[in-house]
C-alpha cells in the first residue's frame, strides 16, 4: 500500500524551483533534482554527481551498478549515490523499472555533530549500504511533497520545507545503522513536559468543574499515576494548584475589570460568590471588595 503512495506521486518532479534549499539539524541542505520515471523499461548510463542521488524503487526491478559493483533493486528498495560515485541504472527488460528520485548536498554547518553517530551516518559514511529496504515514511513523504507541488496553496512554502527536512533524514535512516540512530531521551524531561501539560489543562479550564481524572486523562495517565507526578514534580496537588490559579485568575479581574464579583467567581470555576469570597479572602488576606477598592494592596 505504501508503495501505491509512490506510484502515484507524479508530481513529484514539479517540485523542482518550489523547494530549493533548507536547514537540517545543523546542516545545511540545498535540493537539487527531483523526477519519476513511470514503470518502463530504460537505462541511465555510467555518471557521477557532486550531491547525493537517491532512487525509491515503487516497480519492477533492475541493477544498480556503482563503481563496478553491482546491486539488485526492485519495488520496495531505495538506493544511493554518494558524491563522486560513478553509478548506472539499468531496468529489467521484461518487468521494467518505476522510480521517484530526488538530489541534494548537505553541508555542515555551525557544530553539527558529524563526528558522532547519528541519523546523518547513513549518508555521510561510505561503508554504509547502498542498497536498503528500511523505507520507514519514505513513501508517505514523498506523496506529501507531491501534493503539496500537484496544488500549491498558501503556506506551501513552510510546509515543503518541513516535508524536504524529514526526507532528508529519513534517507539517511535508511542507510544508517541502528548502533547510529540509537539515543537515550531523558525520562526527566518527559516528565516535565506532562506536568507542564497539565498546568495547562488547568489553567485553560478554569471556569468548568474539574476533576483529578479529567486532568490525568489530558496526560494519557491513570488519575493515580497523574496525582503522584504532579506532587512529586511541583511539591503540591493538581487540586492545590487549581485553586491557587483560580484565584490569581480571580484577583487579576478583579483589578482589570468591573465586572461584578458573582461573575468573577464564575469565571474562575465558583458557582456561587459566597465560597469564591471565602477562598480569596483565606489567600489574599482581604475580600474581593476591598482587594479591588484597595488596588490589589494590603493594608496592615
Amino acid at each position: 500500500m505504501s508503495l501505491d503512495l509512490v506510484a502515484e506521486a507524479t508530481t513529484f518532479v514539479d517540485l523542482a524551483g518550489l523547494l530549493d534549499d533548507g536547514a537540517v539539524d545543523g546542516f545545511a541542505v540545498d535540493y537539487l533534482s527531483w523526477g519519476f520515471y513511470e514503470q518502463s523499461a530504460w537505462r541511465n548510463f555510467a555518471h557521477t554527481h557532486s550531491f547525493y542521488e537517491v532512487c525509491l524503487a515503487f516497480a519492477g526491478s533492475g541493477t544498480f551498478t556503482v563503481d563496478g559493483e553491482e546491486h539488485a533493486v526492485e519495488a520496495g528498495t531505495v538506493f544511493i549515490a554518494r558524491p563522486g560515485e560513478v553509478h548506472e541504472i539499468i531496468a529489467h527488460p521484461g518487468d521494467g523499472l518505476g522510480i521517484a528520485f530526488w538530489g541534494f548536498t548537505l553541508q555542515q554547518s555551525g557544530t553539527a555533530p558529524t563526528s558522532q553517530p547519528g541519523w546523518w551516518s547513513g549518508l555521510v559514511r561510505a561503508d554504509r549500504p547502498l542498497v536498503s529496504s528500511s523505507l520507514g515514511s519514505l513513501p508517505t513523504l514523498i506523496a506529501a511533497l507531491a501534493a503539496e507541488a500537484a496544488a500549491p496553496r498558501s503556506g506551501v512554502t513552510e510546509q515543503v520545507r518541513a516535508l524536504g527536512a524529514a526526507l532528508v533524514v529519513e534517507t539517511a535512516r535508511a542507510f544508517a545503522r541502528e548502533s547510529d540512530l540509537a539515543i537515550d531521551l531523558d525520562p526527566a524531561a518527559r516528565t516535565t513536559s506532562r506536568v507542564a501539560a497539565m498546568e495547562r489543562y488547568l489553567a485553560d479550564n478554569l471556569e468548568r468543574t474539574l476533576h483529578v481524572r479529567d486532568v490525568a486523562a489530558a496526560v494519557h495517565l491513570s488519575s493515580r499515576q497523574a496525582a503522584r507526578v504532579f506532587v512529586r514534580e511541583t511539591g503540591t496537588s493538581l487540586m492545590t494548584t487549581l485553586r491557587r490559579l483560580r484565584l490569581e485568575r480571580g484577583a487579576h479581574l478583579l483589578l482589570e475589570t468591573d465586572d461584578p464579583i458573582a461573575q468573577v467567581a464564575l469565571a474562575c470555576g465558583y458557582p456561587e460568590a459566597r465560597p469564591f469570597i471565602t477562598a480569596f479572602r483565606r489567600r489574599y488576606g482581604q475580600p474581593p471588595g476591598a482587594f479591588r477598592r484597595n488596588g490589589g494592596t494590603l493594608h496592615l
